[in-house]
């Protein structure tokens, strides 16, 4: 018996066919311009973006993580700061936090949102120094994540944040194109990181990233620390930064794939509709605040069989993924907090129930009532 032919998990293939001229004539004109690195495109492409999220300042850069770097090095964060952020998240999020020598302190999140829990979030803030864990940190800011595309509980965080002068970054990395109460993913907090990984909704041909803000002077200082902390001219550097520039060919790449993002996003919506129709009562389908859209970078699903459904899935030909198996509390590199099982229930019980089905605009009706069958046999 032949094996079923296997499913693309994201089609990136179907989308390139359909831009395929576009994308040619915008890259044809990087070549003959050769302005390789912070070329025209790149001016560009974050006027468009700025514009887009509805900020007044965009600062695109080489990937999502320097995006979150950059925020965190522009307000100075370092030893003895304290970053409250999510543990069921990739670890880029806390990654940059621990890598300016500073502590990342976990929040649990919301059972129905998988999202920063506001409640305990409060709850973490006031007891940091009870905590031997964390007595002696002082708090600085938050890292929110907007998981698999659905914006965080903003005015909560916010209002958390203005209350203990603490800074809000919002980690737009899967929620770009979605809203809260009407404003666009990236304009929620004081600053936001988003990322252009191909996989994400809107997602280059390479790394890359992009930073948002409506604050003027902490745009010029994250313009300084993406190129080597440069003042006035090239050889003068006025603080330490990193080598994080977006490429000017993957800028092309950005600017043809916006024309197209908002028709992108509805066939988003479209496909999360099916699968909530079909699958409901079936699986535990994602759901989505009422004030908020989702970008729907994943369809993640829950289920106690989890294991059973994968395997079920994947004879069919259907692939499915885990975001994410384990919670950085149990993850290796952050041992050293002297996090253990049971210190974060809700993103442990997500971490053993949840995985994502195939989700990108190109999923035809047709296979996606395949993918559906196989669940209902």
């Amino acid at each position: 018996m032949q094996a079923p032919k296997r499913l693309d998990f994201i089609d990136l293939k179907a989308q390139q066919r359909l831009i395929l001229p576009a994308l040619q004539e915008r890259m044809a004109r990087v070549l003959a311009h050769g302005q390789y690195i912070m070329g025209p495109e790149v001016m560009e492409l974050e006027e468009r973006l700025a514009a887009y999220v509805g900020v007044s300042q965009a600062v695109t850069c080489a990937s999502g993580t320097d995006a979150l770097l950059m925020i965190l090095m522009a307000y100075g964060v370092g030893p003895g700061d304290a970053v409250f952020t999510t543990p069921f998240t990739f670890i880029a999020t806390a990654e940059v936090i621990a890598l300016l020598g500073a502590t990342p302190v976990f929040v649990d999140v919301d059972p129905v949102t998988f999202n920063i829990d506001p409640g305990n979030l409060a709850q973490k803030i006031a007891g940091l120094s009870a905590d031997p864990r964390t007595a002696g940190l002082r708090p600085q800011g938050i890292i929110t994540v907007d998981l698999f595309g659905q914006p965080a509980d903003y005015d909560r965080i916010n209002a958390l944040a203005r209350e203990h002068g603490l800074f809000v970054l919002e980690d737009a990395a899967q929620s770009f194109g979605a809203t809260y109460k009407g404003r666009r993913a990236g304009a929620l907090a004081d600053a936001a990181a988003t990322s252009f990984f191909p996989a994400k909704p809107l997602g280059g041909y390479g790394d890359g990233g992009a930073i948002f803000t409506d604050d003027a002077e902490l745009a010029g200082v994250l313009r300084s620390i993406r190129n080597h902390g440069q003042g006035a001219h090239r050889y003068e550097h006025v603080r330490l930064g990193l080598n994080g520039r977006l490429d000017t060919m993957q800028a092309a790449v950005l600017l043809v794939k916006l024309d197209l993002f908002d028709q992108e996003l509805a066939a988003r919506q479209e496909v999360a509709r099916r699968y909530e129709q079909a699958l409901a009562g079936v699986v535990e389908v994602p759901r989505v605040a009422p004030e908020c859209t989702s970008a729907w970078a994943q369809y993640s699903v829950q289920s106690d069989d989890r294991a059973g459904w994968q395997e079920k899935l994947a004879a069919a030909g259907v692939p499915t993924a885990i975001y994410y198996p384990a919670p950085l509390h149990l993850q290796p590199a952050f041992a050293y907090l002297g996090y253990g099982p049971g210190d974060f229930p809700v993103s442990e019980r997500l971490a053993g129930r949840i995985f994502s089905l195939p989700m990108h605009p190109y999923l035809e009706e047709g296979t996606q009532r395949h993918i559906v069958e196989v669940f209902l046999r």
